[in-house]
């Protein structure tokens, strides 16, 4: 009898980031996979099975990955960066809510991109966390990342029932230039907050103040100058005495703490809620249950925007490279910085980036991105088979 070889299989877990200012986590999943697939039964014979797991780090498309990955999405409106209303959503399965500062103050939300070191607030994210508790989640996930406010978290915890009164006793709305307007605090906050685990997922350790705090390290990313970093200092040196004074356990303390900068200072406040801080990137990859999806696949996929040194420093990309065992992984990036030589600190296989297929910047260019990651999925599907 002839010898009759079964056709392969290959089972992968496209598991990426974002590519930021291009295409959120699903889309680059998305195109990816319908690359692999259109290359099923190929001249070299085989199949591509593809399992999709959009991922996030906790910053923007937190909750986007949560969705993907089988929460709810419940919409909200809350109030913008600047004042305006706009549209936001949490992710539930029932027990955990996820909320983000991108999608309720982020810097994607600044009308016409302006951006406005000084007048931009926090107010948005603790909005849809008053939203998410009015669910009764057991549990809500603080995704910070993208924000365009530099207020130590004054708008979040305004809205979430605190008043922060000038001298002439008039209340204050919460932003970058109220800080040093703060003459007292008032309040003792929604009694849910009180029964509710939070958990902040971040990766950043900066402190609140100082030449390594919030408004010297990204303030110039959000629009302040000099003088802005100096005041926005400033300001946030009269929020934590004045927390202090009002009697907020650790409020000094704490401003020191790594991660109290994050997303403009909001992680300063949400430490002072008693939340838990965790690696953004490893919480996610539990929480989307990213093991035991790993765990049925020949290879695995991962990606983002840009592969660098901060990749290596512990981004999401590494964090899946870390979790995935003995078997391939492949990276998918915009722009690679980091030679071959280098892909083994990864234990990559192979790293595909969409400028060795194009000219043209396809940083801003959705249809292009997808059509590029398209054929390297179909490249992947031609070295797999």
């Amino acid at each position: 009898m002839p010898n009759i070889t079964a056709p392969k299989t290959v089972r992968t877990l496209i598991a990426p980031d974002k590519f930021k200012g291009s295409l959120t986590a699903a889309q680059v999943a998305d195109a990816l996979a319908s690359g692999l697939r259109s290359s099923t039964g190929s001249a070299a014979g085989g199949t591509v099975h593809c399992e999709l797991l959009p991922l996030a780090d906790g910053g923007d498309g937190s909750v986007d990955a949560a969705v993907a990955s089988g929460f709810s999405r419940h919409a909200c409106t809350v109030t913008g960066p600047t004042g305006q209303p706009v549209p936001a959503s949490i992710a539930f399965d029932g027990t955990t809510a996820v909320v983000e500062v991108a999608n309720t103050c982020g810097l994607a939300l600044l009308p016409d991109g302006r951006l406005e070191a000084l007048d931009a607030s926090s107010r948005g994210f603790g909005e849809a966390i008053l939203f998410a508790l009015s669910l009764t989640p057991s549990r809500i996930v603080l995704a910070l990342g993208g924000s365009s406010s530099t207020d130590g978290g004054m708008g979040m915890l305004t809205a979430l029932g605190y008043s922060f009164l000038d001298a002439a006793g008039n209340a204050l709305h919460g932003s970058g230039r109220d800080l040093r307007r703060i003459a007292s605090i008032t309040g003792q906050g929604v009694p849910e907050l009180a029964v509710t685990e939070l958990v902040l997922a971040s990766d950043v350790h900066n402190p609140l103040l100082g030449p390594d705090g919030a408004p010297a390290v990204f303030g110039p990313q959000k629009g302040a100058s000099p003088a802005d970093v100096a005041a926005l200092d400033a300001g946030l040196a009269t929020l934590t005495a004045k927390l202090a004074e009002a009697g907020f356990d650790g409020a000094a303390s704490l401003a020191g703490h790594p991660g109290a900068g994050s997303a403009g200072g909001i992680g300063y406040a949400c430490l002072l809620l008693g939340a838990r801080q965790v690696s953004g990137a490893d919480y996610f990859l539990d929480l989307l249950d990213f093991n035991s999806r790993k765990d049925s696949c020949d290879v695995v996929i991962t990606g983002e925007g840009s592969i660098d040194e901060q990749t290596l420093a512990g981004k999401l990309p590494a964090a899946v490279a870390r979790r995935s065992g003995a078997r391939p992984i492949i990276a998918v990036a915009g722009r690679s910085l980091l030679p071959k030589e280098r892909w083994s600190e990864m234990a990559l296989t192979h790293v595909y980036t969409l400028t060795e297929y194009t000219s043209q910047d396809s940083s801003k260019d959705p249809e292009l991105s997808a059509a590029l990651l398209r054929k390297i999925g179909q490249d992947i599907a031609a070295s797999l088979l």
